[in-house]
């Protein structure tokens, strides 16, 4: 059993702490089928033992923050498998209780803690949206469309929200406003290409959204090819002064038509050496990155940790 965990602010300020990666990835090689548009949400509701067993299987590689199945969920979606809006919020409540009850159970060296994932609208739409961003809503809209989902997530009493997967600065700005007064903080982490947004704002005025905001415990990117994360790492810190996060997938290209990862894998779990080095301090994975690749950056963060008390130069 783990023991309690600090507020992840205040752990953050003494050092880098390993993320998860890809849940789907990790549900898919324990053999389930996430081929319909509610992906690895379905199996909240049709077999959440397969759930926790992926953030087990995570906790066991080193991984020190659970990031929820709740990406995907929304009262749209579960509808049309005909859940009402009370059910909905129960299965947003047992993404946050799985990965409680993994961390209850796992034997950890040292403290666990959850993230409640509030994934993009895009999502939702099942279509890559969250790749290309622009919905043509506004920033009013889309605080409307997230506000539910994080009063529900809220209400399980995670240690953050991880505002992950936004595509955009209209986005970003209503997830903001969307979990003012939760009394949970929070995490922004764009998807990017390059320097820019998917959506192709400027990764500086993109994160600017989130200097002055003390709710917000870190800023970066995820689910980028991971040859992005080290210059939008050094882009975050120094445009808003808080640790990052960064969390990249494999570096395969998505073809959301045919659903099918495409190209080769860049992920090198070595660069996250270098990613702490620049300021991140949330470092994991995201698509396609499991927990082989994730006990990878556990050592290799350990391993820094070690050079630097050390008083080692770094590569």
């Amino acid at each position: 059993m783990t023991p309690p965990a600090p507020p992840l602010a205040d752990a953050l300020a003494h050092g880098p702490v390993v993320l998860d990666g890809g849940l789907s990835n990790q549900l898919q090689a324990q053999g389930c089928d996430l081929s319909d548009d509610l992906w690895s949400a379905r199996l909240l509701a049709d077999d959440p033992a397969q759930v926790r067993a992926a953030h087990t299987a995570y906790l066991r590689a080193g991984a020190r923050v659970l990031i929820t199945a709740g990406y995907q969920v929304s009262y749209r979606g579960f509808a049309r498998r005909g859940l009402g809006r009370a059910e909905t919020d129960a299965l947003l409540r047992r993404s946050v209780t799985l990965a409680r009850a993994a961390a209850r159970h796992t034997a950890a060296a040292g403290p666990v803690w959850v993230a409640a994932s509030v994934g993009p609208y895009g999502a939702v739409l099942a279509d890559g949206s969250e790749y290309r961003g622009r919905y043509g809503l506004s920033v009013a809209e889309l605080e409307r469309f997230h506000r539910p989902r994080v009063e529900a997530l809220a209400e399980a009493g995670p240690d953050v929200l991880a505002l992950e997967t936004v595509p955009d600065v209209d986005e970003a700005e209503a997830l903001l406003r969307a979990t003012e007064g939760c009394g949970v903080p929070v995490w922004l982490s764009y998807t990017v290409a390059g320097e820019r947004t998917r959506a192709g704002q400027p990764l500086a005025d993109a994160f600017a959204v989130a200097a002055g905001n003390d709710r917000v415990v870190a800023v970066g990117v995820n689910c980028c090819d991971p040859r992005d994360a080290a210059r939008a790492v050094r882009l975050a810190v120094r445009t808003t002064g808080k640790p990052a996060v960064v969390y990249p997938n494999s570096g395969e290209g998505w073809d959301a038509r045919s659903g099918t990862w495409t190209g080769p894998a860049a992920f090198d779990p070595a660069d996250a050496r270098r990613w702490v080095r620049d300021g991140a301090r949330l470092v994991g994975g995201c698509c396609r990155v499991g927990p082989e690749d994730i006990a990878r950056v556990a050592r290799a963060v350990e391993r820094d940790g070690r050079d630097r008390d050390g008083g080692r130069v770094g590569d």
